[in-house]
């Protein structure tokens, strides 16, 4: 029984490289350097789609606060321009610190 066993070490350790399993292994190694590829694409891809959706939302925003600023000045109302002027330039620092901080996100 142990001559077998000795044998099988043997035999197992003499095993010679099979061209098949040789061949698969570079079929998967150039498929996952293509994977890698592709993926290294998407992000890619990911950051300029996301930075183009911030540079819209951002002129959006920024044009909205515009508009509601310059209708209130057309009421003439004193107060009501001046509280519309406050909100108005709240809402551009929120929009300009938030996009900001969601660029430094994609960025990373």
């Amino acid at each position: 029984m142990a001559t077998q066993t000795k044998a099988t070490q043997i035999k197992a350790t003499q095993i010679k490289a099979n061209p098949i399993t040789e061949a698969a292994t570079e079929r998967v190694t150039e498929l996952n350097e293509k994977v890698v590829e592709l993926n290294e694409k998407a992000v890619a891809n990911g950051r300029k789609a996301s930075a183009a959706y911030l540079n819209s939302y951002e002129r959006a925003v920024l044009a909205i606060a515009d508009s509601y600023q310059r209708a209130a000045g057309a009421t003439k109302v004193d107060w009501i321009a001046e509280v519309a002027g406050t909100q108005a330039d709240f809402t551009r620092e929120v929009t300009k610190v938030y996009t900001s901080t969601v660029r430094d996100l994609v960025a990373s």
